[in-house]
C-alpha cells in the first residue's frame, strides 16, 4: 500500500475484533474484583469467541498483516493468561496462607511464554507439529477454558469443596504445565469433516449453541473435559503421523534432482 492511501476497510475489521476480545477480557477482570463470577465467566467465553473469529477474517478478507498477528498475541496473554490468573486469585488462590499468588502468577506467566514461543516459531522452516496437523502445548484459550474447571463445578454445585485452594492449586499449576508443555494437541486446523457428516455436524454445532444458552456452566465443563480427554488420543494419533511420515522414501536432494543449477 502506496504512503498516503489509507488503511483500507478489511484490514481494520479483524483488528477491531481483535480490541473487542482484548475489552471482553479485561471486562472479565473487572467482574472478578467485584465478585460477579458469572458475568466474568462469561466476559472471557465472549473474549474466547472473539478470538477464534478475528483470525478467521482475517483469511477471509486477505487483511493478514504483521501488526495483526502481534495484536492478537498481546489480546490473548490479557484475555487467556493475565484475566483468568487474577479472576482464579480473587476467587479462592487468595484464601491459601502460602503462594497463592505464586500460583496465579504461574498461569499467567506460562501464558505469556507459550505465545512467545509461538511467535518465534511463526517464520521457522521445521515445525514438526504444526506440519502434521498438530499444536505444541495446550493454547491459551483452551488453557484458560481448563483452568475454570473448578468455579464451573462451583457454580453448577455451589460446593465450597470446589472453591478450596488446596484443589484449585495443584489444578491451576497442573494447567500452567500443559500449556508450556511440548506435548502435540489436536488444532482445529487439522480437523475435516466429510460431505456426508456436515448435516450433522451443524446440528451438533446448533445443539451446542442451545446447551451454552440453557445451561452454560454445564456446557462449558462438558467441553473442557472432552477436550482434556482428547490430550492423550493426539499424543497416540501424532506419534502414528510421525511414524509414517519416518517410512516414507526421502525426496531427491535438490542438488541431484537439478544438476545444471548455477548454484
Amino acid at each position: 500500500m502506496r504512503e498516503g492511501q489509507g488503511l483500507p476497510l478489511r484490514a481494520f475489521v479483524p483488528n477491531a475484533v481483535t480490541v473487542l476480545a482484548l475489552c471482553a477480557g479485561l471486562t472479565g477482570i473487572r467482574f472478578g474484583f467485584t465478585q460477579e463470577w458469572d458475568k466474568a465467566m462469561i466476559a472471557i467465553v465472549v473474549a474466547g469467541v472473539l478470538d477464534g473469529l478475528d483470525g478467521r477474517i482475517a483469511r477471509l478478507l486477505k487483511a493478514n498483516s504483521k501488526f495483526g498477528a502481534e495484536l492478537d498475541s498481546l489480546c490473548d496473554n490479557i484475555g487467556f493468561g493475565t484475566a483468568p490468573a487474577l479472576i482464579l486469585f480473587q476467587w479462592s488462590l487468595s484464601m491459601a496462607p502460602k503462594f497463592g499468588w505464586t500460583v496465579a502468577l504461574a498461569l499467567a506467566i506460562s501464558c505469556a511464554l507459550r505465545l512467545a514461543r509461538f511467535n518465534s516459531r511463526i517464520d521457522a522452516d521445521v515445525q514438526p507439529h504444526k506440519a502434521a496437523g498438530f499444536n505444541t502445548g495446550v493454547p491459551a484459550p483452551a488453557g484458560a477454558g481448563l483452568a475454570f474447571v473448578p468455579i464451573y463445578l462451583w457454580l453448577i454445585t455451589q460446593n465450597d469443596l470446589f472453591r478450596d485452594w488446596r484443589l484449585v492449586m495443584p489444578w491451576t499449576l497442573f494447567v500452567a504445565v500443559l500449556m508450556i508443555s511440548a506435548i502435540p494437541t489436536y488444532s482445529w486446523t487439522s480437523i475435516r469433516i466429510r460431505k456426508s457428516w456436515r448435516v450433522v455436524a451443524l446440528a451438533g454445532i446448533a445443539l451446542v449453541a442451545a446447551a451454552m444458552v440453557n445451561e452454560p456452566w454445564i456446557t462449558l465443563l462438558m467441553a473442557s473435559l472432552a477436550y482434556l480427554i482428547s490430550v492423550p488420543f493426539s499424543l497416540i494419533s501424532y506419534s502414528r503421523v510421525k511414524r509414517r511420515r519416518a517410512t516414507r522414501p526421502s525426496p531427491l536432494p535438490a542438488a541431484s534432482a537439478a544438476p545444471d543449477s548455477a548454484d
